[in-house]
């Protein structure tokens, strides 16, 4: 949320170092600085899922017979997980700090998740016709921002929930993650996978080598624990080791 593709050149750079092909996906409003959300431009969860579908598309087209994972990161593994009981079809899916944004889910009785749900945003969309910065996720699309507070209060995805995600799943916490708790990951993935597909692991502090981190946005810049989970996590899934 609130971040486009370019933050995440360190994370596809790390997939291409272990020999594996990675595009980050555009972002509606966060890839041009004179195109964002505002009262004109609006969009949905939907919308963004929509995109996945057509990413993956293209990917089945350019990289024919080759399997294609898709990663979610934090309002991305909700999209992800979107993309899936809409009728995405992929062959592996991993959310790192892909979380349901419950406030009931979030320490100190999410008081400020249901703040922002029940308050903030509704009044600032209302107000400006987006969500401005400096609140968090600005600048958000009206619609998608609604759904997110609509969310937070009720635990109910803005997409229809189908049958549980069968493909192999590797869903990812981080520790002390005020943004994505690990209650709130927990919740998603038994909400959102098949159990048998679904591979948890939690990342925690000490397993940090020096000089990385494993915050909830900022991990990207220091991806290499990450990707080298997922890598081994895919080579157990296939039985063999994976080249891209």
């Amino acid at each position: 949320m609130g971040i486009g593709s370019r933050y995440y050149k360190p994370l596809v750079a790390a997939f291409e170092e272990i020999g594996w092909d990675a595009i980050a996906l555009t972002r509606r409003g966060f890839e041009d600085k004179t195109v964002t959300a505002s009262r004109r431009l609006d969009w949905s969860y939907m919308d963004e899922i929509d995109d996945i579908h057509d990413a993956v598309a293209e990917a089945r087209t350019t990289y024919p017979g080759r399997p294609v994972l898709l990663l979610g990161h934090s309002l991305g593994g909700q999209l992800t997980a979107g993309f899936m009981m809409t009728g995405g079809a992929v062959d592996g899916v991993i959310t790192v700090g892909g979380a349901i944004p419950h406030y009931r889910l979030f320490p100190y009785a999410g008081v400020h998740l249901a703040l922002m749900g029940a308050v903030i945003v509704p009044a600032l969309t209302a107000t400006f016709g987006y969500l401005p910065k400096p609140a968090f996720g600005g600048p958000g699309a009206r619609t998608l921002m609604r759904e997110w507070a609509s969310m937070a209060l009720t635990g109910r995805t803005p997409f229809p929930e189908g049958k549980p995600i069968s493909v192999p799943s590797l869903v990812v916490s981080l520790d002390n993650d005020s943004l994505a708790p690990y209650k709130a990951v927990e919740a998603f993935g038994k909400n959102m996978f098949d159990r048998d597909a679904l591979t948890r692991w939690h990342y925690t502090d000490a397993e940090v080598p020096v000089g990385a981190t494993n915050d909830h946005v900022a991990w990207v810049r220091t991806p290499e624990t990450v990707v080298s989970k997922i890598h081994l996590w895919w080579d157990a899934e296939t039985g063999q080791s994976s080249g891209f």
